[in-house]
């Protein structure tokens, strides 16, 4: 049997039938219309709805993206405010410290300006001691006695080693001591010391071998003094037997100043820690040494200080050779004295020198009193201008000093010593003036210098007295 024929449709009836139809039909091409291009549109593979999931994958991802950017905004922002609590916190960290570094460097000044006075007005008392010392040294007086003298003279160079080193090593640190370069002959400096430490290394059974040289230098004589002084007296100190060596070498940089020993020696390792503050060789020395351990870091700041290169030569058991390297200068054209160390030996050669001494301490009035006249010298002293002045305005043909010996620290009422000193030589043109003082500021020195006048620091050392009022007397001979 066939199939049966699908029946077909009837023919609408009705008006309203007949527009419902066309309705329908028309709906129909628009849906196919709109299927056709939704599956022309997708992607591969022709998956009629892979668009849509892409479309809404992708709009996941940038809601999930969005809210993960939000979140990092949000911790961005905490972290921001840390930082700038923390930034806060440091600026005021910061300032703390700033305040604190402005104490710290105020109250360093005033500990150096402290040491400063306080240094002055100790070495006052312990100038007046050495003189009086030195003085009695020179006097008859029994032998115990002698050994009584020679033993308070050893203890005060010890109070002021301690002292001129610790005023020295806080002047360093505080940045105010500067150097006043000058050129001088070596002799000035080396004559005295080779002079002043003989008797110190006899007296601990040793020998100085002294080798002069006539070599001019350039550099700050005090300053340079005391590295040469710090050799030499490391030397003694270390040195239980044999001999010691103050010499020179020319070299084409400048003249090498040496101090050997014949000691124990320093061992490679201790080289570099010796020029460390408080740290000293670890040898053998005497107990009643008060050495601090600063000689050698002073040594050591003072030739950076004037670029003066440094060098140890040592071997352990058989002695050490410090040297310091000093440059070549040039004096002016001048009549050439006599040499210190000649003039040094001519114990009468001061002999009615007539010296005018001008101290506001009567104690170092009476010191120096007592220690010139003992030179043969006819001295008269003053504590200020008009005390002096008066003294001499009461005789009736009043005697003119050859030299004249003046403190530059006085009284508060009276001018410094410069102008005391410009005052007198107006009263008496051609005086020559020594002037002495425990102020080490390079200012003075240098003022001193170009006036043509000598400069001496307190404690007073009575050799290099000698040597520059013998000195003086070989100019005005000359």
């Amino acid at each position: 049997m066939g199939d049966p024929e699908e029946p077909e449709a009837s023919e609408p009836a009705t008006p309203r039938e007949r527009a419902l139809a066309e309705e329908n039909a028309r709906l129909r091409k628009v849906c196919g219309a709109l299927i056709e291009r939704v599956e022309s549109s997708g992607a591969a593979g022709g998956a009629p709805y892979a668009a849509f999931e892409h479309a809404v994958l992708l709009a996941e991802q940038v809601r999930e993206r969005t809210e993960t950017l939000h979140r990092t905004l949000d911790e961005l922002g905490q972290v921001n405010r840390q930082l700038r609590d923390e930034i806060a916190v440091r600026v005021e960290a910061e300032q703390r410290l700033r305040e604190s570094k402005r104490e710290a460097e105020a109250a360093n000044l005033s500990k150096t300006k402290f040491l400063a006075a306080v240094s002055h007005d100790l070495m006052q008392p312990l100038n007046a001691a050495r003189l009086f010392t030195s003085a009695l040294g020179e006097q008859a007086v029994p032998e115990a006695s002698q050994r009584l003298v020679g033993n308070i003279g050893r203890s005060l160079q010890d109070v002021e080693a301690l002292l001129g080193t610790l005023v020295d090593i806080s002047r360093l640190d505080a940045g105010v001591l500067k150097p006043d370069v000058a050129a001088f002959r070596a002799a000035d400096l080396l004559d005295v010391m080779a002079e002043e430490y003989r008797q110190i290394a006899a007296s601990r059974g040793l020998t100085l071998h002294y080798v002069g040289t006539s070599a001019i230098i350039e550099s700050d004589l005090a300053l340079l003094a005391r590295v040469v002084r710090n050799f030499l007296t490391n030397a003694i100190r270390y040195t239980r037997q044999g001999h010691l060596l103050l010499g020179c070498r020319r070299r084409p940089e400048g003249l090498e100043i040496l101090v050997g020993d014949t000691g124990a020696g320093i061992d490679e390792s201790q080289r570099e820690a010796i020029f460390v503050e408080f740290q000293r060789a670890e040898s053998d020395h005497d107990a009643q040494d008060r050495g601090l351990g600063l000689g050698l870091a002073i040594v050591d700041r003072i030739a950076s200080m004037l670029d003066h290169p440094l060098r140890l030569a040592s071997q352990p058991g058989r002695g050490s050779l410090f040297s310091v390297r000093v440059p070549y200068g040039r004096l002016p054209a001048a009549p050439r004295s006599a040499t210190t160390a000649a003039a040094s030996s001519q114990r009468d050669a001061l002999a009615g020198m007539r010296v005018w001494v001008i101290d506001n301490d009567p104690g170092i009035c009476e010191g120096m009193s007592a220690l010139l006249e003992g030179w043969g010298c006819r001295v008269r002293t003053a504590t200020s201008l008009a005390a002096l002045e008066a003294g001499l305005d009461s005789q009736a043909d009043p005697e003119a000093a050859d030299v004249l010996l003046i403190d530059y620290h006085l009284d508060a009422s009276n001018p410094d010593g410069l102008a005391v000193a410009a005052h007198l030589r107006r009263r008496q043109p051609g005086l020559a003036v020594v002037m002495i003082t425990a102020n080490h500021d390079a200012a003075i020195k240098s003022l001193a210098r170009q006036l043509g006048y000598g400069c001496l620091l307190k404690p007073l050392k009575p050799l290099r007295l000698r040597m520059q009022l013998v000195g003086l007397l070989g100019n005005r001979s000359a």
